[in-house]
């Protein structure tokens, strides 16, 4: 799992994290609940249950996806879900939403 895991995602550190996300399409892979206790500023919430039913309506694949969860573990295997589906461009916050610094909103 871990190795087909690295081969699916870039995981990448909160500072390439932020040098990226703006130009990609930001995606937090939580359950509703978490999302909005807070979340990284312009993600969308595609909670991992869901994603498969609703990737292809809302999840561009000529566009990068840069994913995050709570600790890296879910969002790695959304990774490998939206590689299967034929996504080339994926990353993923290393360390997840609990390592995050950078600006969050919260409801």
């Amino acid at each position: 799992m871990y190795f087909s895991q690295k081969k699916a995602v870039t995981p990448l550190s909160q500072e390439e994290f932020i040098k990226g996300y703006r130009k990609a399409q930001l995606i937090d892979v939580r359950e509703p609940n978490e999302f909005e206790a807070g979340h990284i500023l312009g993600a969308r919430n595609i909670p991992m249950s869901q994603l498969k039913t609703r990737m292809e309506n809302e999840i561009r694949p000529d566009k990068p996806v840069y994913l995050y969860c709570q600790s890296g573990m879910r969002s790695g295997r959304a990774a490998m879900t939206l590689r299967k589906k034929g996504y080339k461009n994926i990353s993923h916050l290393e360390g997840g939403f609990k390592k995050w610094t950078g600006k969050i909103k919260s409801k």
